[in-house]
């Protein structure tokens, strides 16, 4: 009988949880590594549209998500200063109904809450915590991790799915080179009971305006509201999620923006603030019998919505291109590398983009925004801006083609 290959996953994040569920589905011994002695995911809110929800339904977790989870309604813009409100698009039922599966708007640890159950309940013993990988490497045969205990493991392959900091990418892919996007970001959740009762609905909401914008909207089952506020802002640039700043700091960042705004701001207790960092796509994140997924391959800045998604669907693609070329692992990883690369790449470029489109000179005066708004979301632009996210299928999406004779020698 052919043996079944075992494949190391570097990260135990929504990336490589979901990249071992998706494997172990297909019958793939799997191993993930992660550092933290218990995972505890950060308390931060995601959105995911149908090209990600469409691959979690598919491995059965559609009742537990729909346990954490309200139906959203519309997605909507909001002026920085006047409040005046623009609604673009449905985010409940005409997600179903165009694309088959829901638009999601989910509390971090509760996605990662879910993914970990999953994992353990389908294959115990699968996930080995308090394992931080400090060098990773290969031979002809094999990859291998060393870990700070000084324990060394071995698979066919290995994973990186270790974040926007990976030491696999630093050790056999590529040197990180980040530069300062010009823009801090200010993150945390609000228990939605604390807010008037006009500002506990069910949208997505942005707030738009020179320099600056706000996204809000419910998680945690409608209980908390995910708050990101991003601004152009120079002089810091730690790059960290766990930063605490000030409520008043905060403030004083959105100052002369909508009294609902610091409202919000008001409810905020620690928020968390980083320096958001831009990274110029990578031309080849994969070296042999090791590779890259999620923000280890492709970090990209927030103003699209699809960090998370990305990865969801890295996982899918890596789970279907492993399995169609279980018996040569290196062929596998590039046949998933090339299926996903021209994709994730005109994501990070978009996201990039939309900064300007959300913080346009143009906003600053309500006559001026509102020619700005009618002519930048306009319907037909905003239907061409995200159909192709929403609508990819990376359960069906072909695999890509690759010569045997094209592979790099190990390096």
């Amino acid at each position: 009988m052919k043996k079944s290959p075992r494949i190391l996953i570097s990260g135990g994040g929504i990336g490589g949880l979901t990249a071992a569920l998706c494997l172990i589905e297909r019958g793939i011994d799997t191993l993930v590594l992660e550092q933290a002695k218990e995972l505890k995911a950060l308390g931060a809110g995601l959105q995911l549209s149908p090209n990600a929800t469409r691959v979690l339904h598919g491995l059965g977790l559609g009742p537990a998500l729909a346990g954490v989870t309200i139906k959203p309604s519309e997605k909507c813009i909001r002026l920085w200063n006047t409040g005046q409100q623009w609604n673009l698009f449905d985010l409940g039922n005409e997600s179903v109904q165009r694309y088959g599966y829901p638009y999601m708007m989910l509390y971090r640890p509760d996605l990662h809450d879910i993914l970990l159950e999953a994992l353990r309940q389908r294959a115990p013993g699968s996930i080995r915590m308090n394992a931080r990988v400090r060098a990773v490497g290969q031979t002809t045969e094999n990859a291998y991790v060393e870990l700070e205990d000084g324990t060394r493991l071995e698979g066919d392959a290995l994973i990186g799915a270790d974040g926007v900091h990976s030491i696999t990418r630093e050790s056999v892919i590529a040197k990180d080179s980040p530069k300062f996007s010009g823009c801090i970001a200010w993150r945390g959740v609000i228990p939605i009971h604390t807010l008037p009762a006009s500002m506990q609905g069910h949208s997505g909401v942005n707030w738009v305006g020179p320099g600056a914008h706000i996204v809000h909207y419910p998680v945690n089952g409608g209980r908390l509201v995910s708050f990101t506020g991003i601004v152009e802002k120079q002089g810091w640039f730690k790059e960290s999620w766990t930063e605490q700043g000030s409520v008043d700091e905060c403030h004083e960042d959105f100052a002369g923006w909508h009294p609902d705004v610091h409202v919000l701001i008001d409810q905020l207790g620690t928020p968390m603030r980083w320096a958001m960092m831009l990274r110029d796509p990578l031309g080849n994140w994969t070296n042999r019998r090791i590779s890259l997924l999620g923000d280890a391959a492709h970090p990209t800045l927030p103003f699209l919505a699809q960090g998370a998604g990305m990865a969801i669907e890295d996982a899918c693609v890596l789970a279907r291109a492993v399995q169609a070329h279980s018996g040569d692992l290196p062929r596998a990883l590039q046949v998933y590398q090339a299926t996903r690369i021209e994709r994730s790449t005109r994501i990070v470029i978009g996201s990039a983009e939309n900064t300007k489109r959300f913080h346009n000179p143009e906003l600053a005066d309500a006559e001026g925004a509102q020619r700005y708004i009618a002519r930048e979301w306009e319907e037909n632009k905003v239907r061409a801006r995200y159909e192709w996210l929403f609508s990819y299928e990376p359960e069906n999406t072909p695999l890509a083609e690759v010569e045997r004779d094209s592979l790099d020698p190990v390096s």
